[in-house]
């Protein structure tokens, strides 16, 4: 028989095609024209957060920190430290560092987490390691997707995928061995994550109610503040109502507002350097950081926690990569979004220059700036701008949501696919209207720049902080450089943000802790259901039936063979799931053909479809018995049904015809004690035709036959009767050898079971907490996981199961 083609090892699973990897990593040379192309659209969906920071930034920096004077020397530190810090964090660490720690492409800080569990096997996600017996997989999991193992001429295996020796041996040892680091490792992904979260509750408030400010100054006092908070908060319904259109159908026209906001910010500030304060420009030497500190002293040192606001949205350039490439990111922030936001900074410093006696255009920020003749139309450009940068970074939110999802770190939600060409762009409908109403609360329950300043500020700086110490351990283990740039990268950058940090912490009863109090939330329900999760995987593998308890199954039991195809769902990757023999034990009959289907979801972007099926096969060829092992990226998205159903059969097909079994050393001699290894089935090359058509039938009593244990009868010759019915044909490659009679007949078999039918048989467990149990584990499994379990989606099957199909069999987990 033909072996199946063999794995390019320098292009293991996960690793998207040629043309797709140059899109979303830059790996490869892009053209010119593409790469700019890429640039004008990340202006509108990475940079619209970020580029809206100078409506509040000096608002929320002068806000009762620092007490006004005559001098300039404190409008000009403002102005050093917001210069030195864009020019360290957005450019120095993410632009020309950060960026290049790229999973597959993606971006964010799931993907620098997976990028440390590949290197280094510290990943605590089920089913990530827990069942190892998965050959293929664990390549998979230790080179970067699934990556084989070469042998070399002096025999000795290795590992593709760069697995370094020096410093990072000794680290990943140290990972692998302690599982404390390993958990530390996961909760910080999960800080930054939940952080992430929270951020996309502050960002659009905060943006869409300074954009609102502006109307401070075109009514009267005792006017604008009973009009203002209703105008923001009709603006952020309507963002979160239009959501579930998707940013594709309005996305033309967010590159545009961005642009046209960074040229009028730009254009203002020019007018206003060369209008007031032309020598303003002396701000950007880092004397005057030193000066400002040493006269404001701690008033200047709390005030930084507003400063750091001129870095929001610096992540979303990380977190977004996978929509772009590295050079685009980088074009459009040093070409036009860095030089904008500077001159923009230093217009509004040049004018408070000149007007620092007028306390109160502290307090109003960017539009007292703003020549009057021409404030209405860039407070409606500020508006949509806002809402522009609030859509990316909600955008960014589900996206965050369905990677935890994913990889078994939140509860299941629904997962909308807005656009059949962006796989990325997604709505969640829970997510979205939980989102509106906790920032409509902070809006209404703040309703000032100086309280959301400061809500935001520690939920940016924690994210930063969370990726530069995922950073560090990434520059050793996956760059395999010296520990002490490592150790460099963390003490610099770390000390910074540290500094920042602290600034922004200090302000906690001032609105600091609402994302303490959002991630807290955040983190409990992802480590309940975490912890859940687990339990319930580690009771599957410990309540697992041995192969031989298949085997042994004989005339005694009165097994019969149901025409058609049986699919059961299972979270386990070897042995047979308990729900099975519970449902053999009641129910003594399965289908002629048995597919013991998993969805796995791995810690990589994305799975090559030719390289997402692992079949295998159970018992003996005549009992026809298969196992498939479905793999997913956590930014992959399923297909729809049919073309699911097909690809999952097509893959059992060709895994007979290519003579898998042959595999490995492996004979026609099933070993009982063993399931054979599985193996990556290249899907395509087999094509199943289903057309409508007069065929013969098989009804009445003979349609099933009883296992004769280890040789089961064959099966007896049916009734032949007459029904219009689908027609199912396998079409095998031209090149491709004449099977022998023993494939064929397998495969008449499978296509006969196709034509019956396919039937789901699914599990529907019910966890409880062990007797003997502490209060702590009872209350957290019985009370905190079964409710979020009964509130959330059910698991995700890869295709939507017809209830008519559907054999649902109940069990309890006590765990």
């Amino acid at each position: 028989m033909k072996s199946p083609p063999a794995m390019d090892p320098e292009a293991p699973p996960g690793t998207p095609p040629d043309d797709e990897e140059e899109k979303r990593g830059g790996r490869k040379g892009v053209p010119w024209r593409m790469t700019l192309s890429l640039a004008y659209q990340s202006l509108g969906v990475v940079y619209g957060d970020l580029s809206t920071s100078p409506l509040y930034v000096y608002k929320a920096a002068f806000a009762e920190d620092i007490q006004h004077t005559e001098s300039n020397e404190e409008i000009l530190g403002v102005l050093s430290f917001v210069f030195w810090t864009l020019t360290l964090v957005p450019l120095l660490k993410y632009v020309c560092i950060v960026l290049r720690a790229d999973d597959h492409g993606e971006g964010g800080t799931f993907a620098l987490y997976s990028l440390l569990c590949r290197h280094a096997r510290a990943a605590l996600l089920p089913p990530g390691r827990a069942a190892a017996a998965a050959g293929d997989d664990d390549d998979l999991f230790d080179a970067g997707a699934g990556a084989k193992k070469a042998a070399p001429e002096n025999g000795n295996a290795v590992t593709l995928g760069g697995r370094g020796g020096g410093a990072a041996a000794s680290v990943r040892k140290l990972l692998e061995k302690h599982k404390v680091l390993q958990r530390v490792l996961l909760v910080l992904a999960l800080v930054g994550t939940c952080m992430v979260i929270g951020d996309g509750v502050l960002t659009p408030a905060i943006s869409v109610f300074s954009a609102v400010s502006g109307l401070e100054l075109s009514m009267e006092k005792e006017h604008h503040k009973y009009v203002e908070l209703p105008i923001a908060c009709i603006i952020l319904v309507c963002l979160f109502a239009l959501q579930h259109y998707g940013t594709h159908r309005v996305g033309f026209i967010f590159a545009p507002i961005v642009i046209t906001w960074l040229l009028c910010i730009s254009m203002i500030g020019v007018y206003n350097i060369i209008h007031w304060e032309p020598t303003v420009y002396r701000a950007l030497s880092p004397y005057y950081m030193y000066k400002f500190l040493k006269k404001t002293q701690r008033g200047g040192w709390m005030s930084l926690g507003g400063i750091l606001l001129c870095v929001t949205g610096s992540e979303a350039m990380f977190a977004d990569l996978g929509h772009f490439n590295q050079l685009s990111i980088q074009i459009a922030f040093t070409c036009m979004v860095y030089p904008a936001l500077i001159l923009a900074y230093m217009g509004q410093a040049a004018y408070l220059c000149r007007h620092h006696t007028m306390e109160s255009d502290y307090r109003i920020g960017f539009y007292v700036s703003v020549p009057e003749k021409i404030r209405w139309p860039v407070l409606a450009i500020a508006i949509l701008a806002a809402v522009v940068g609030s859509q990316a970074v909600i955008t960014g939110t589900f996206s965050m949501i369905k990677q935890c999802t994913s990889l078994g770190c939140f509860p299941r939600v629904k997962i909308v696919h807005t656009s059949a060409k962006v796989h990325g762009q997604i709505y969640i409908p829970e997510i979205n209207w939980i989102l509106m109403i906790l920032c409509l609360a902070v809006t209404i329950g703040f309703r000032d720049t100086k309280h959301l300043g400061n809500a935001s500020g520690l939920a940016v700086i924690t994210v930063m902080l969370v990726t530069t110490c995922l950073m560090s351990l990434v520059i050793v283990l996956c760059w395999h450089k010296s520990i002490f740039l490592a150790i460099g990268f963390i003490v610099f950058f770390g000390t910074i943000e540290a500094l920042y940090f602290s600034a922004a912490l200090i302000k906690f009863r001032e609105g600091a802790w609402v994302p303490i109090v959002l991630a807290f939330i955040f983190m409990l329900i992802m480590c309940i259901w975490h912890y859940g999760t687990i339990k319930k995987y580690e009771f599957d593998v410990e309540s697992k039936v041995s192969i031989n308890w298949l085997l042994g199954l004989g005339p005694n039991l009165g097994i019969v063979r149901v025409r058609g195809i049986g699919l059961i769902h299972t979270e386990l990757e070897t042995g047979i799931p308990a729900i099975f023999s519970h449902f053999v034990t009641n129910l003594p009959a399965f289908h002629q053909v048995l597919i013991f289907m998993c969805i796995k979801n791995v810690p990589i972007p994305h799975v090559r479809p030719e390289e997402r099926f692992l079949v295998g096969r159970i018992g003996p060829k005549e009992y026809r018995i298969y196992r498939c092992i479905v793999r997913y990226g956590y930014h992959d998205f399923h297909k729809d049904d049919m073309e699911f159903e097909k690809e999952l059969v097509c893959s059992i097909a060709e895994f007979i015809r290519s003579g898998s079994s042959k595999l490995n050393g492996l004979s026609d001699d099933f070993d009982k004690d063993e399931e054979q290894r599985m193996s990556v089935v290249r899907t395509g090359s087999i094509r199943m035709l289903e057309e409508d058509g007069t065929v013969e039938n098989t009804v009445g009593p003979s349609h099933v036959r009883e296992i004769q244990s280890p040789s089961p009868s064959p099966m007896p010759p049916p009734a032949a009767a007459v029904g219009v019915k689908k027609r199912v044909r396998f079409v095998l490659p031209a090149a491709s050898p004449k099977p022998n009679a023993g494939v064929q007949e397998e495969l008449q078999e499978l296509s006969d079971a196709r034509e019956a039918g396919m039937a789901f048989i699914l599990g529907h467990s019910h966890v409880k907490a062990k007797s003997g149990s502490s209060f702590l584990r009872r209350f957290v499994i019985n009370f905190c996981y079964d409710f979020l379990r009964r509130n959330s989606r059910g698991p995700n099957y890869a295709v939507t199961i017809p209830h008519a199909s559907t054999l649902e069999v109940g069990m309890m987990y006590y765990v």
